[in-house]
């Protein structure tokens, strides 16, 4: 628990406040005159020099910085510290290590990078709360999801009564990321009906208590659902679910054992009907449990490359943090900013030039980007700002087509004098 949140935690708040409280490299010796004029004279000495040593600081300095690193969330530092011998686990006189500051910071890739170096996901802080705990108190969705997966424990309560469900509520808000935050936990297989023994509340009372009408629609939906028969049921009310738009009925068929990879007749899976349908709760639910943004249907869709074509941002930014292959070409051999370019998406192509996608990638049809905005487009204002964008973010205007027309004489030719004179700029 944040001690920014220590103050809300009112009930009880008698028991509430009763609970809370370098090693220099060796000298080298000095070389007589005679000495130092032999190395002069040999050929060789340069190559055969043993290399000067690096410094290396010691454990606990080492460990201090990967702290720091990890408060500013600068992930390179870490990575660096890590290779040096930096200990993800090593706490402060505060215990707070690497790996709990990315649990309570919802510090995504750091959390990650923690894992894959032997984070003790159990560990503790000073109230004696796992980094699932700490993770629900501040809405961090997506790291709730990510410890669940690593195998934490889910139901563990801390030293004032708490369980991660009820941190959630309690210390929590009635806001989206909140919102995630619970279902995730219900689909994670929480436990959403334990009192808390210090507030001597349900979650469902607790959202009640505090007057969160949009957590207790969901902790009254997952707890009172009925519960798919077995898993062919479970799989296919999660696709239903997310062809709608239910973030509830995800999470209640997750927690009923549902397949996150499941598919339908057209070889869709769930997170890629929901981004085909925009369907962004779904979408963070299930990216938050694994769900991956690379998953081919029986037409050559992801749901990554479906955001080209919808052109919604929002989906966009549900999909990054799963880490979607922005090189898997759709069934006309493009990336998702060709057909965006094309249907004059222009704030999906503002945002996707920044991913670091190829703005040069020629499709099958022999056109980029920027010759698609061209010749499909209708030379308005928004293909106009797609060629802007573009051209900003290093798009080669030179790239012709297979007759050799390169984008400047197709927008001559159609008579899109602001495209061309973008063009010639």
């Amino acid at each position: 628990m944040s001690v920014r949140r220590a103050a809300a935690a009112v009930l009880p708040l008698a028991l509430l406040v009763s609970a809370c409280g370098s090693g220099d490299p060796a000298g080298t010796p000095d070389a007589s005159p005679d000495t130092a004029a032999a190395v002069e004279r040999t050929p060789s000495a340069t190559a055969t020099a043993e290399p000067v040593p690096v410094p290396v600081p010691d454990q606990a300095v080492l460990d201090r910085r990967l702290r720091d690193a990890a408060w500013k969330n600068d992930v390179a530092q870490a990575r660096r510290l890590v290779r040096q011998g930096a200990d993800v686990n090593a706490k402060d006189d505060t215990e707070q290590s690497a790996y709990l500051v990315a649990t309570s910071e919802g510090h995504l890739d750091l959390l990650r990078l923690t894992l894959r170096h032997g984070a003790k996901v159990d560990d503790k802080d000073s109230w004696n709360g796992t980094g699932l705990i700490r993770a629900a108190e501040r809405g961090h969705g997506l790291v709730v999801g990510e410890l669940l997966r690593a195998g934490i424990d889910r139901d563990h309560v801390n030293r004032i009564g708490y369980q991660a469900i009820h941190e959630a509520i309690w210390l929590g808000e009635d806001t989206a990321s909140y919102a995630t935050t619970v279902r995730v936990l219900a689909a994670g297989g929480v436990e959403l009906d334990r009192v808390s023994p210090s507030a001597g509340l349900t979650p469902l009372q607790m959202a009640r208590e505090r007057g969160y009408p949009g957590l207790e629609r969901i902790l009254e939906h997952v707890t009172t659902a009925d519960r798919p028969a077995d898993r062919a049921a479970a799989n296919a009310a999660l696709l239903r679910a997310a062809r709608t738009g239910d973030a509830d009925g995800v999470a209640v068929a997750l927690r009923a054992g549902a397949d996150i990879e499941t598919r339908d007749e057209h070889q869709r899976t769930a997170l890629l009907l929901a981004a085909t349908y925009d369907r962004v709760a779904v979408a963070e639910v299930l990216v938050a449990m694994g769900a991956s943004a690379d998953a081919l249907d029986d037409r050559h869709d992801t749901p990554w490359l479906v955001t080209g074509v919808t052109g919604s941002v929002r989906m966009l930014e549900a999909l990054l943090p799963a880490n979607p292959d922005l090189t898997i070409r759709n069934r006309y051999g493009g990336l998702s900013p060709i057909p965006a370019s094309e249907r004059g998406h222009a704030d999906y192509v503002r945002r996707v030039v920044q991913t670091g996608v190829d703005l040069d990638h020629v499709n099958d049809l022999g056109w980029t980007a920027l010759l698609e905005a061209v010749i499909l487009g209708d030379g308005g204002e928004a293909h106009q700002e797609i060629v802007r964008i573009l051209l900003a973010h290093g798009a080669d205007r030179t790239i012709a087509d297979r007759d050799g027309v390169t984008p400047l004489q197709h927008a001559e030719r159609r008579g899109y004098d602001e495209i061309a004179a973008l063009l010639r700029g």
